[in-house]
């Protein structure tokens, strides 16, 4: 499978989807306490980071990543890419409108194949595009620790608009 990473492309987005995108990953405290980090907001790729912690573990014998953070990563990574597809998807919308649609957001299917045990110290999460409609954005996702090694990939469905 071809790597999910962001290929050198300008691929910028306009400064309100990027405050957008941020204003709303912010808004949601369970982002902040798991730790992920956004690195890059392009039209065609979104990447995030998480750094591993103890409060992280999910299985102590050998201190791996907990799969509901691998789950979690994939999904606010999926999601923000989903946002930036439908928003450029209404983009005969004024800024305003397609903010108040993109307020329902939600995540409606997620396929999550753990292919690796989390291990390492700091792990990095791509996702592309696989489709915007009107209502429903598809996304998938990868996700690879420290070292590159391929741990998760996902697959998520996500109601936008």
């Amino acid at each position: 499978m071809a790597s999910l990473a962001p290929q050198a492309t300008d691929n910028e987005l306009p400064v309100e989807l990027t405050q957008a995108v941020e204003g709303f990953f912010n808004r949601i405290p369970f982002n902040r306490l798991l730790g992920i980090e956004i690195d890059t907001l392009r039209s065609d790729c979104v990447a995030m980071s998480l750094p591993m912690r103890p409060e992280l573990i999910g299985n102590f014998t050998q201190g791996i990543l907990h799969g509901g953070a691998i789950s979690s990563l994939l999904d606010v990574c999926g999601g923000a890419m989903a946002l930036i597809g439908a928003f450029e998807r209404h983009a005969h919308l004024s800024v305003q409108e397609r903010m108040i649609r993109l307020a329902k957001l939600g995540t409606i299917d997620l396929r999550v194949d753990y292919l690796r045990p989390g291990r390492g110290e700091h792990f990095v999460c791509t996702s592309v595009l696989l489709r915007s409609g009107n209502k429903v954005g598809v996304v998938r996702s990868e996700l690879h620790s420290n070292d590159g090694t391929l741990i998760a990939v996902g697959t998520g469905t996500y109601l936008c608009g």
